[in-house]
């Protein structure tokens, strides 16, 4: 069947320009993620899998499920903690640990349990304040946390270049 009014390269030409319309319209800016995380009262595992491990330049995806699998493949959460779950504190420090390679103390270096990478990161000055290891953890602290955690890798960098 021939088109009787466009020529064939001008449907193609369309179409081939139609899909990168498509496609930035099924995307969210960052600026619109960033500011929907900082609204959040309590983030779920997925949300901060994404965020954490992006970040931490690890795994870039738009995904937040694919990001917890990709965590979760690799043992840095627990294995009966859903991706829809809200995140505590505690489990999230070990995520950061994890993405972040920090080393840690005695015992969190033999067990990475959750409970030592909390208290690495309350010893390091990430987690300040009074906080509990098994609060439930908002946007705006998971950002708190991530940053704390790319300024202290920015100075390592520095250092090492001086």
């Amino acid at each position: 069947m021939k088109l009787k009014y466009f020529p064939r390269k001008t449907v193609m030409i369309f179409l081939l320009l139609l899909i990168p319309v498509y496609l930035c319209a099924q995307t969210v800016s960052p600026a619109v993620e960033f500011e929907n995380l900082l609204n959040t009262d309590v983030v779920t595992y997925a949300q901060a899998c994404r965020f954490i491990l992006e970040a931490a330049e690890i795994f870039v995806t738009s995904d937040p499920e694919e990001a917890f699998r990709y965590a979760a493949d690799r043992g840095w959460l627990r294995k009966n903690i859903g991706s829809q779950t809200r995140a505590q504190l505690n489990h999230i420090s070990c995520l950061l640990t994890h993405s972040f390679d920090i080393k840690g103390g005695l015992l969190y270096s033999i067990t990475k349990s959750p409970r030592y990478a909390y208290r690495e990161l309350k010893y390091i000055n990430v987690i300040q304040g009074r906080v509990d290891a098994t609060m439930f953890v908002s946007g705006e602290r998971l950002i708190f946390y991530v940053n704390r955690l790319l300024g202290r890798r920015h100075v390592e960098i520095t250092i090492l270049e001086n």
